[in-house]
């Protein structure tokens, strides 16, 4: 993987974790954060 892929890689992990807090910290319950929080969780492992 050269530099600029894993530079574009970098910052649309940073845009994905941004995007979870932000949808974390507007969650009206904690029944709908806890939802978000596991498909962040899911997400991640099948990324890596």
């Amino acid at each position: 993987m050269n530099i600029a892929a894993k530079l574009r890689a970098r910052r649309v992990e940073a845009r994905n974790r941004r995007a979870v807090s932000r949808a974390v910290a507007e969650a009206k319950t904690p029944a709908m954060r806890d939802e978000i929080l596991i498909m962040a969780q899911r997400q991640a492992n099948h990324v890596r």
